[in-house]
This record gives C-alpha cells, structure tokens and sequence, in this order.
C-alpha cells in the first residue's frame, strides 16, 4: 500500500478537551481516531464542537468526523481508521495479510459494540457516575435547566441502552456482565506485545472504549480495570505505541 501524493491537510472535528493528561477525548470513538493517526505519524488539527455543529460535513451529526483537504469528510471512526492508513500508504500491522486484517476487524466491532455499550452505560445510567457528567456536559447551564434538560436527555440515552439489552435487567445484571467481560479480557491479555501479535486496529478499537474509562468520570469502572493487572499493563502498552 504506498501513497503517491502528499498527505492533504486533516482535520478532526470532536467533541472538547479533557484537560486530563494521556486522554484527548471524553469520545472512545475520538479517541480511536487520535491514536490511529499518531501511530502513523499523520499530522492533523483539532475542531472542538458539539456533534450537531458538524452536520454540515457529515449527515449523521456525530462525532468523529475527519476533513481531508478541501473535499472530503470522513464520518464514524472505523471509516476513519481505514481512510487514513490509505492517506499513511501502510497499515496498521504493517502487512496486507487478509486474514489479520480481518480478526482485527472483528475485534474492533466487538469494541465498537458490546464494550461501548457498558461505556455508554457507565457514563449515563450508573447513579455513581451521572452527577459528574451531568456536571461536565452542562456546565454554565443553571440548576434548574441543568436538572431537566440533563434528565431528559439522560431518559432517553437509558432507553437506548435498555433497547439494546444492554440495561433491560437493570444494574445488577449489566455490571456482572461488565465484570465477567473484563475477566475474560483479563485471561484473552498477552503478557507482552499486542492483541493479535503486531499492532493492529484491535488494540486502538480496545484502547479508546476501555482506557476511555480509566478517569474519575467512571470511578467505579476505573477501578475494577485496575484489577486486572495483565489488561491494564496491556492498555498501558498501547498508549505508549499511540501517544
């Protein structure tokens, strides 16, 4: 995979900064993208924005969205993640292996999905976790607006999740699912290296949903990653390849 041209000048749109060192993005599907261009050395800007302010480049009005020169936006971070390694002319793994690139993939769904699911549930349905992020997202907003608009918004991200079965059975379920998840990721970690052996999208798909959670936002979650001291020395692999 070689690139002919010079790389045209990048731009992410996402969501604000964290203020919390080794974390660019409160987003683990920003936070994909970030990693994914630093490890291929792509230098890019940053555009802070709510989702809905970058509509006009992507219909979804999600974030991330990549612009790439003066015509094109790329949106949803696995579209991401496969542009630039065509911009970067290489892959992640470093091979055109088929097969690895397709283990990968699944890997990355699984992250994209079931862990981001237990994210989601973690910063918008667990009662421990909500009034700090209520707190971020609305900051400046007064009390009383903070309490309403927060809770409607926060009713109808749960009603998702509940949709989804990830919150159906309600809390007790959803965090021994998360706790046994973690247990077979914690047996599934390799002692050195990476997830599939090399580098691959894999571990930049694991590392935004599961280091996304390492931060007081989702103290709880912090901490029952922390016990897992074979995934945690894993995630901790990763960020020093992606930092």
């Amino acid at each position: 995979m070689t690139s002919p041209n010079p790389t045209p000048k990048l731009v992410l749109c996402e969501l604000g900064e964290t203020n919390i060192p080794g974390l660019e993005s409160y987003s683990p599907f920003c936070l994909k993208v970030h990693r994914g261009l630093k490890y291929l050395g792509l230098p890019y800007e940053r555009r802070h924005g709510i989702p809905s302010s970058f509509k006009k480049y992507h219909a979804t009005g999600q974030v991330p969205v990549l612009l790439i020169g003066e015509n094109e936006a790329v949106g949803d971070s696995t579209d991401i993640l496969k542009r630039i390694q065509k911009l970067a002319g290489r892959t992640f793994h470093g091979t055109d292996d088929p097969k690895l690139a397709a283990e990968a993939l699944l890997w990355e769904e699984f992250a994209d999905n079931a862990l981001a699911g237990f994210f989601m549930a973690s910063r918008w349905a667990d009662d421990r976790n909500w009034p700090k992020l209520r707190d971020l997202i609305f900051a400046g907003m007064p009390s009383p607006l903070k309490a309403v608009i927060g809770g409607q918004i926060r009713r109808r991200i749960v009603n998702g999740l509940v949709a989804r079965d990830i919150w159906r059975a309600g809390p007790e379920v959803c965090w021994r699912r998360f706790q046994e998840t973690l247990d077979s990721l914690e047996a599934r970690a390799p002692e050195e290296g990476f997830w599939l052996g090399t580098f691959s999208t894999a571990d930049i798909a694991l590392v935004g949903l599961l280091h996304g959670l390492r931060n007081d936002l989702t103290a709880w979650q912090r901490d029952l990653i922390a016990a897992r001291p074979r995934l945690s020395r894993y995630l901790d692999r990763v960020n020093t390849a992606t930092s």
